[in-house]
Order: C-alpha cells, then structure tokens, then sequence
C-alpha cells in the first residue's frame, strides 16, 4: 500500500503514475488510485517488467504492464518519523 507505479496500458498506449492506497485515501486529482479500483487491484503485486489482461467494469480488458516501481515504502529503509525528524534538524 501507498506505492507509487508507473504503468502502461498496453491495449491504449497510454502511461500513468498512480498511487495505490486505501479506499478512504484514493482521489483521482492527486493520482491517488484506490486498491479496490479495478487498476489498483491489477497493478498490486506486479514486479517490474509484469504484465496483467484485466477485464474493467465498461467490459473491456486491458494489458497492463508495469514500467517502474517509483516508490514502496517497504523499499524506505528509513522510517517516515525519524526522516522528517533528521530533515528537520537539517533546516
């Protein structure tokens, strides 16, 4: 949750970054994709380089394929508390 993937749609040639978070936090301006979404539920737990034929609720299917993982707070070897801690020492 609250990863950041860019993706293409293979079928339109179309590419998005969204965020993948929780129902309550999703907003389409701020690219902001809820898991229960037919793209987040796709797009959660594809690798890099993996694709997915996703039928859509319009009753089309979709490739996607993911170009890059842009961020994964798993990957943080940082916990967000001690980080903004440590940028705020900075200022």
């Amino acid at each position: 949750m609250n990863s950041t993937v860019l993706f293409e749609d293979e079928t339109t040639g179309k590419r998005r970054e969204v965020t993948i978070v929780f129902p309550q936090d999703s907003n389409a301006a701020a690219k902001r994709v809820s898991v229960l979404a037919p793209v987040g539920t796709a797009l959660l737990g594809l690798a890099v380089g993996q694709s997915i034929l996703w039928p859509f609720p319009d009753g089309t299917s979709h490739c996607l394929r993911v170009l890059r993982i842009v961020y994964q707070p798993e990957a943080d070897s940082r916990p967000r508390v001690a980080a903004k801690r440590e940028a705020n020492h900075r200022s």
